[in-house]
């Protein structure tokens, strides 16, 4: 057997899958609770030998052992451009399909407020744009000269911004001591994006950086490297299995929704253009493979952060639960993120949790249409990814993976007659992530491509809503 050992550190929880991929089958999946406090390899150690164990396996000779990780924070960037629906747009969807999670951003000139504000935010990375080429340059060398003057900064600048001033703008920062990656502009020209080669810039200093910041050069001495951030990889595998690969099909247009801890991400590999007549575009044109991410819709770090966001009677309204048990319940996970429901109450509003995110993270994902009315009559406007019809929604994370009927769930992600404006899924088949694999085939995706996409197919679950 030539088996792969695929491990995703989470920010909850380590999870590892061993695939053999001569037979191109999943051996077995395990997880633990991920100890980035002490050692993370602890964590680590304790799934792999759960693993090794349910599979009959007594140290193998790993072909590959490779690894993403969104732990202690995931990759948490700050971007910062010139305008928020333009240039500011063009960066944060940079840095969300590399990857990260936005912690903050910023348009115009930075002032000396915001600078603090970003010290003490302390993010991993700043991707700084600002300026079509050959367009506005004093916005982008003031806030060079901003972010080279804050002595508490010590993240490094990925500068992707209006070529004329990088190089101005690189030695601004360099003669400051900071440490910069220059990279192409995200918006070269009005409304036209190049997000792809700062996207590839932000995963080489996760690699070269973050890593060692987040405790992981631990891991480095048991596996073969680290690939990239988590999120990266379940977007990886998502693509892969939307495009095909050298002839194997994929399943075409999809959507992505994968709850975790501390964050809801969803995916879609989609066009998105309007699927009925007469419905104009807005806004910046939408990337086909698109990441978002929703800090404040998790299961269990967020779980506060989702209360606040959804109300009260949100989570209340589809689930037999009580409001004061809700709270309660909350206020448990905030003190014990690691806590697993073990009672049919605490279980059924883990359900509501859940749900809500589904529902409020795919809303915020997909595109909406806005009537508009001219002396001329109404007229309709669209902006974002219409997604009414695409073919497979696909739901990941350890609440939905490990339901006995995640249905439930999933349904929150579905096309509500009530809100027709909202342009969600409405009749997809529904795929499940049941072995939890999506981030591990995102790994394999970079070694054996075809052989993580025909594991995919043959390992998401159809179910019916």
């Amino acid at each position: 057997m030539e088996i792969a050992l695929l491990i995703d550190f989470g920010s909850t929880y380590t999870k590892v899958t061993a695939a053999d991929l001569n037979s191109e089958t999943v051996l077995a999946t395990a997880k633990a609770f991920s100890t980035v406090e002490t050692n993370i390899m602890e964590g680590f150690f304790n799934a792999l030998k759960e693993l090794e164990s349910s599979a009959g396996l007594n140290n193998p000779p790993y072909k590959y052992k490779v690894a993403c990780s969104s732990a202690a924070g995931g990759l948490r960037m700050i971007a910062i451009g010139l305008v928020p629906d333009l240039t500011v747009e063009a960066a944060k969807r940079a840095a969300l399909g590399a990857g990260a999670r936005i912690i903050n951003i910023f348009a115009h000139e930075l002032s000396k407020s915001e600078v603090g504000k970003i010290e003490g935010q302390q993010p991993d990375i700043i991707l700084l744009a600002g300026g079509t080429d050959g367009g506005n340059k004093e916005v982008i060398i003031h806030n060079a000269r901003m972010l080279a003057g804050a002595v508490n900064l010590h993240a490094p600048v990925v500068v992707a911004g209006n070529k004329s001033v990088t190089d101005e703008v690189g030695s601004v920062l360099a003669g400051a001591g900071k440490d910069v990656r220059i990279t192409e502009n995200v918006m070269p020209e009005l409304n036209v994006l190049n997000i792809e080669p700062a996207r590839e810039t932000i995963r080489a200093v996760f690699l070269e950086k973050i890593v060692a910041a987040k405790g992981l050069k631990k891991a480095e001495e048991f596996i073969d490297r680290i690939l990239m951030p988590t999120p990266a990889a379940v977007l990886n595998a998502s693509e892969l299995l939307a495009r095909g690969f050298e002839g194997e099909p994929g399943l075409k247009d999809l959507l992505v929704v994968d709850v975790g801890g501390a964050t809801t991400d969803v995916h879609s590999v989609a066009g998105g253009e309007p699927t009925k007549a007469g419905i104009l575009l807005k806004g910046l044109p939408e990337p086909f493979a698109k990441r978002t991410v929703e800090g404040d819709l998790g299961m269990r770090y967020s779980a506060r952060a989702l209360l606040e966001s959804a109300g009260l009677q949100r989570l209340m309204q589809n689930f037999r639960v009580a409001g004061d048990d809700v709270l309660s319940h909350i206020k448990k996970i905030c003190r014990n993120p690691g806590m697993l429901s073990d009672d049919e109450k605490s279980r059924e509003i883990d359900n509501a949790m859940a749900y809500t995110a589904v529902d409020i993270a795919v809303e915020r994902h997909v595109g909406k249409v806005e009537t508009f009315y001219t002396p001329f009559g109404a007229s309709y406007v669209q902006t974002g990814k219409d997604l009414t019809q695409i073919n497979c929604l696909i739901g990941t994370g350890g609440v939905i993976v490990y339901h006995p009927n995640p249905a439930v769930l999933m349904k929150g992600a579905l096309f509500d007659q009530s809100r027709p404006t909202v342009l969600k899924p409405m009749h997809p088949k529904v795929l499940v992530d049941k072995e939890y694999i999506m981030a591990g085939m995102g790994l394999l995706a970079e070694i054996r491509p075809v052989a993580a996409l025909r594991m995919m197919k043959k390992y998401l679950t159809e179910i019916r809503i």
